[in-house]
């Protein structure tokens, strides 16, 4: 797949065919400097089509939706070697299963997606960094500039992390946040008034093209969230609709814990927090695709990044901590069933709270998998039907 990198602007502007193995960075920037956007996840490193067949969020979305709703058609190897074009009017069931579940059903080589007029030249992001004391005038300014699911629409992505940073403190967790908005500083500055009057330790803005923005997030290849190489990942995932802010406290409180009794752990935690602009992805029907969650508009997920050599007894002290804080995010949301983003579970959760709580959903997916993949051959990544057979 690594040499799939084509891309091919359809006459209109209105859609492009991508080979199957696009990256997100190259995309953007080939994009950008044809006048164009498109719905790509949020880090650089990152495939499009992995995060695409299950959801895909990123910077667009608010405006235009996720990855998935953006597929026009895509062409499909399944297991027997058979090549299928998938659409609306093509393998149209498979068309809604492909879009929230795709991971289960072949081999995608190469796919048609919108693609859209790319808008202000300039992006303004601004960064901070809070101590622990800020944490609830923190939380409670991002619940009120979320709405529950209002967030204005260019202010297009909002990415926070706890994490361990020995030049703001050697005691406790720092609080990190950084926000890109699609237009100018001074219409985002007013959006962000509330922010800057949280007495920070640290910040830093600016105005950059788009393919620029990953970089000063966090999110470009050289960021840490695109480590991958001689490393093991322990990773849980939450959907939220607002923050609660004493589970925020005593996850933050547990991350002080590491910090003080295990350093080695408390230096490999990060605890990450993901808003996004979310109004084109709540105004499409939740029944439209096999991507289930669109009423979560907060995506939560604690990870530790361990050597590949790690010890098992760091290795279990790390996936205890990563289950404390997902429970304490779920116990902060009582009523609401659990949801995992399956693009960041890691395959213990139960299959609804990976693939929709709604009976007919897995019901309907298992039939698709007996349809197109009734060897169940693609069972790797959080396979709808686990073992050898569909």
């Amino acid at each position: 797949m690594v040499n799939l990198q084509n891309i091919t602007i359809q006459p209109g502007g209105e859609t492009a065919w991508f080979q199957g193995g696009v990256y997100d960075g190259p995309v953007s920037s080939y994009l950008w400097d044809q006048g164009y956007v498109a719905t790509t996840g949020s880090c650089d490193c990152v495939g499009m089509m992995g995060p695409g067949l299950g959801g895909g969020h990123g910077r667009h979305e608010g405006l235009y939706g996720m990855v998935s709703d953006n597929i026009r058609q895509v062409n499909l190897v399944l297991a027997d070697g058979t090549s299928i074009r998938v659409n609306e009017t093509s393998n149209s069931d498979l068309f809604w299963g492909l879009r929230g579940a795709g991971h289960n059903f072949g081999i995608v080589t190469s796919f048609e997606l919108n693609i859209y007029p790319r808008g202000p030249d300039t992006w303004h992001y601004h960064n901070y960094y809070w101590r622990g004391e800020k944490l609830e005038e923190v939380f409670d300014s991002l619940n009120n500039f979320h709405n529950n699911g209002s967030t204005p629409v260019n202010m297009t992505i909002n990415f926070g992390q706890f994490l361990y940073n020995t030049t703001i403190s050697t005691t406790e967790p720092s609080i990190g946040w950084t926000f890109a908005y699609r237009g100018s500083a001074e219409e985002a500055e007013k959006l962000l008034a509330p922010f800057n009057a949280i007495g920070s330790v640290w910040d830093a803005q600016g105005d950059f093209s788009y393919p620029e923005i990953s970089i000063v997030q966090g999110t470009g290849v050289e960021g840490f969230l695109c480590e991958s190489e001689n490393t093991i990942r322990t990773i849980t995932v939450a959907g939220l609709q607002v923050y609660n802010i004493t589970a925020q406290q005593q996850i933050f409180n547990g991350f002080k814990k590491r910090i003080a009794e295990n350093p080695e752990l408390g230096a490999a935690g990060i605890i990450v927090h993901e808003g996004y602009s979310t109004e084109a992805v709540e105004s499409i029907s939740s029944n439209s695709s096999a991507y289930p969650f669109r009423s979560d508009h907060l995506l939560v997920y604690f990870s530790a990044i361990l050597d590949a050599n790690a010890s098992s007894s760091l290795l279990d002290a790390a996936w205890e901590w990563a289950d404390e804080v997902r429970d304490n995010w779920n116990d902060g949301q009582p009523g609401r069933l659990p949801d995992a983003y399956v693009n960041y579970a890691n395959g213990k959760e139960t299959l609804e709270q990976r693939y929709g709580h709604e009976p007919w959903r897995l019901q309907r997916l298992r039939g698709l998998k007996a349809k197109y993949d009734p060897t169940n051959a693609f069972r790797f990544y959080n396979p709808i039907v686990p073992g050898n057979s569909a």
